[in-house]
């Protein structure tokens, strides 16, 4: 007897332990129904839909108002429709106000597109005005070296940096040496007339090959022989054409900076240069304005 009695304390026990997942349970099947409803009602298929509320309209239309005094659902529906006709009224008022603003802010848009078509800054005319200057160098260098056959001695480019103009170390100096010779001195002085005006830097720049100095020079390496050769182009344009000096400056740099390959004849040849870039950067506006007005 008391081992039937303890069986049926632990059966009771163990079924009021378990009573949990029968709430659990409910709680999974209402919320599976929960999510089952909403995307039926995700999924509406609206021709059904009509077909359903234009029956039940047209029963409720024939028979019995729900309440006196009242067409029940129709006036429901009626009382929807007007109130859906307000709030239209009252999004279009809303939408009218907002094309307003709209409007407005395309006013400032247009406003703000005529702030920006303000007429150049000074410094800006004074850019375009060198970049045509830049473009008439050019033209002129390249026509005379045409007409003078110093296609192989002169070359033009126009670079990134500005104009650049290369002298062919044959053309400007005899080998080890930086003094100028007579032939180049009327090229340099085409040049000079050319750079009155100009309102940019130019940049003198020696270069030579990878080949040592003689023994016996004057200068002890290439690093001073291509500064000296620089320095002698810069000194005919001050001393001798009177040009102003702010508006250079000179540098050497050996054989550092090769335009060819060092390994060959040809390579060596062409290293063997002196460049003078016209650089594109503009001067002080007032030094700008001071020069334009020395060139009229």
């Amino acid at each position: 007897m008391r081992q039937r009695n303890r069986r049926e304390q632990h059966a009771e026990g163990r079924e009021s332990n378990d009573r949990w997942m029968i709430t659990y349970a409910d709680l999974i099947t209402l919320l599976l129904i929960f999510f089952v409803i909403m995307f039926a009602m995700s999924s509406l298929d609206v021709q059904k839909y009509k077909i359903v509320t234009g029956s039940l309209s047209e029963t409720f239309r024939s028979g019995n108002p729900v309440l006196e005094g009242g067409d029940g659902i129709l006036e429901t529906q009626q009382e929807t429709e007007n109130s859906g006709s307000a709030n239209s009224q009252k999004q279009g008022s809303n939408s009218a106000i907002v094309a307003g603003e709209g409007t407005q802010d395309n006013v400032a848009g247009t406003a703000d597109a005529g702030e920006a078509a303000l007429p150049p800054s000074s410094r800006e005319l004074a850019f375009k005005e060198q970049e045509a200057k830049l473009a008439s160098l050019m033209g002129v260098i390249t026509k005379y070296v045409e007409d003078n056959n110093l296609g192989d001695q002169i070359f033009v480019a126009d670079k990134p940096q500005g104009i650049a103009i290369t002298l062919s170390d044959r053309f400007l100096f005899d080998a080890g040496k930086a003094e100028l010779k007579a032939p180049a001195f009327p090229a340099l002085r085409q040049l000079s007339g050319l750079f009155r005006g100009i309102g940019a830097s130019i940049s003198i720049e020696g270069h030579t090959d990878n080949t040592p100095v003689s023994v016996g020079s004057r200068y002890n390496d290439n690093w001073e022989l291509s500064g000296a050769r620089a320095l002698s182009i810069l000194r005919f344009f001050l001393d001798n054409e009177g040009l102003d000096p702010d508006t250079f400056q000179y540098a050497g740099y050996a054989d550092t900076r090769p335009a060819a390959d060092n390994t060959t004849l040809l390579g060596k040849q062409k290293n063997r240069r002196v460049e003078l870039i016209v650089l594109r950067q503009l001067q002080d506006e007032e030094q700008f304005r001071l020069s334009a007005q020395n060139s009229r």
